[in-house]
């Protein structure tokens, strides 16, 4: 890459190819390829210029693939672009120096796992969209998600991707003339060496792309869990629709989304009583389905009861509590019994930045009168969301937390089967975040051997197998019910007893990689002290 523009544009080009693989488009073999040129852009840069390629291609990615922000304020999504394309860009200069070493594809590929890692962390909680992992719902890489979750998936589709640079760089060299000489702050690499017509470096090509189709075939031989009895219940799945759009989802009539969600489920018990749907053992109603307060609104919780008493089995209740000090509330999943009425509850643990409750709200109401939009801070719960529903052990995922590795299978190891991931996405329908949520619905199902049931607002509800597959999916923006017979399976893969092992092991990999380069690159400066080329 010797011309200026070259390295630029293979950072865009590389950008774009990753959004691409992402959904709604979800062409997912393109995300090797994304990476590949992400690497080609930093490899032998100065790690300066590395790192302006990397917030570049960074730019490139998540411009587009955070678009669904955009009904927040164009502000905030450009400030949420730049903040997370620093770490593409820190990764990057990474990338300019551990691509000096020996088997440096391997450590590409740790980077890129360190990258998310810190992304899913800093700032305010972090913010882990966007992940390779999650471009993977369903293809070859995908079952690498049952022996170390998410990141091990991400490292699978860099490693690809890497390998790809790899064999393009060593085809370009075995074609082109040999060099004259070397770099002093450049490692020796065999990839750089091949004399022309070198069929050596012909031969290590052709290895390079046989590892390059090795890594995701590869993905089929991870061992399945093991079968299981076959018990199964049935769920009922409500999406009830919100009357507005946008930031004004809700509109300007009370209780107007509880309305409808009730309204749904008496159609749903209609339909069993006339023995068009099969009688469900549970509801599962969307977060938020209440927007307001069943334990301080007498009509709110007449409504549920009458909504419960009707389909006659528990309902799971999204709603919003607030605090008996009147200045906190939760973002609540609820047992609601028919008979009882409201019970166990779970109280979501990885809330919303600037959504659910506002970092540095004094501050901020300075400069973004918007910030009073999100009304009263929200408080986490502390607990995972393994709540007794019927005849089952329900896994609570409330929305945002699907995202999270440590959430989700917490959850699964408290014991919750099947998970039921209650989501409102109101603000962002007919945007790309339902689909995406969807596809990161579809790897945990995987990584954790858990049949996943969504119940969404506007959509997209949907109930995922556990092998990741949608065996039902309903529209967007229009009231839905559906009636699914879910597997329960209780046995846990190695994703999800290994924990965080997995990614540990990467991230020390990484890190140690970024070490053993940096003292490379500074050794020759302390011999030679002439002033040599930044590499």
């Amino acid at each position: 890459m010797s011309r200026a523009w070259t390295r630029p544009a293979a950072a865009v080009a590389g950008g774009l190819l990753l959004y691409v693989s992402f959904p709604p488009i979800g062409s997912w073999f393109l995300a090797p390829a994304g990476v590949a040129l992400l690497t080609l852009a930093a490899r032998g840069a100065a790690v300066r210029r590395a790192v302006w390629l990397g917030y570049l291609g960074g730019a490139a990615f998540l411009l587009p693939g955070l678009a669904w922000v955009r009904p927040i304020g164009y502000d905030a999504w450009l400030i949420l672009v730049a903040v997370e394309c620093l770490f593409l860009a820190a990764a990057s200069g990474a990338t300019a120096l551990v691509t000096r070493l020996r088997w440096w594809p391997l450590w590409v590929a740790a980077l890129w796992v360190a990258q998310e890692w810190a992304r899913g962390r800093f700032p305010v909680g972090g913010f882990p969209w966007m992940r390779l992992a999650f471009a993977q719902g369903e293809s070859p890489f995908t079952p690498y998600a049952a022996l170390g979750g998410a990141p091990l998936v991400t490292f699978a589709v860099a490693l690809c991707g890497a390998l790809l640079a790899f064999a393009a760089l060593r085809l370009t060299r075995s074609g082109a003339a040999a060099p004259t000489g070397r770099s002093r702050t450049a490692a020796p690499d065999s990839a750089t060496t091949a004399a022309p017509g070198d069929p050596g470096g012909l031969r290590t090509a052709a290895l390079l792309l046989a590892g390059v189709l090795a890594v995701p075939l590869l993905g089929y031989a991870v061992p399945r869990p093991a079968a299981e009895g076959g018990r199964v219940i049935r769920v009922g799945v409500v999406q009830g629709d919100v009357p507005g759009e946008g930031m004004g989802f809700l509109g300007d009539k009370p209780a107007v989304v509880l309305g409808n969600h009730a309204r749904v489920t008496h159609e749903m018990a209609a339909d069993v009583r006339a023995g068009r749907m099969p009688r469900p053992d549970i509801v599962i109603w969307p977060e938020n389905s209440t927007d307001i307060d069943p334990y301080r609104s007498a009509q709110a919780r007449q409504t549920i009861d009458a909504a419960a008493s009707d389909i006659g089995v528990p309902i799971l209740v999204g709603a919003i509590a607030v605090d008996p000090d009147g200045e906190h509330r939760r973002t609540r999943a609820i047992v609601w019994d028919p008979r009882t009425g409201p019970g166990a509850y779970y109280d979501k643990q990885q809330l919303v930045p600037f959504g659910e409750y506002v970092p540095y709200k004094a501050l901020l109401e300075q400069f973004f009168s918007r910030v009073n939009l999100v009304g009263l801070q929200s408080l986490p719960g502390d607990r995972p969301g393994a709540l007794r529903m019927g005849p089952v052990t329900i896994g609570a995922v409330s929305c945002y937390e699907v995202a999270f590795d440590g959430v989700v299978r917490g959850t699964v190891q408290a014991g919750g089967t099947p998970l039921a991931v209650q989501t409102n996405n109101a603000t962002y329908a007919r945007s790309n975040l339902p689909p995406q949520q969807l596809a990161m619905s579809q790897l945990r199902a995987v990584e954790h051997d858990r049949a996943v049931v969504i119940a969404a607002t506007t959509g997209i509800s949907a109930f995922v197998d556990h092998t990741g597959k949608i065996r039902w999916r309903g529209a967007e923006k229009v009231t839905a019910k559906a009636v699914l017979d879910v597997q329960v399976r209780t046995g846990q893969t190695l994703a999800t007893r290994l924990g965080p092992l997995p990614e540990w092991f990467l991230l020390l990999a990484a890190a140690g990689a970024v070490g053993v380069a940096a003292a490379r690159r500074r050794a020759p400066r302390r011999k030679d002290t002439s002033g040599g080329e930044d590499a």
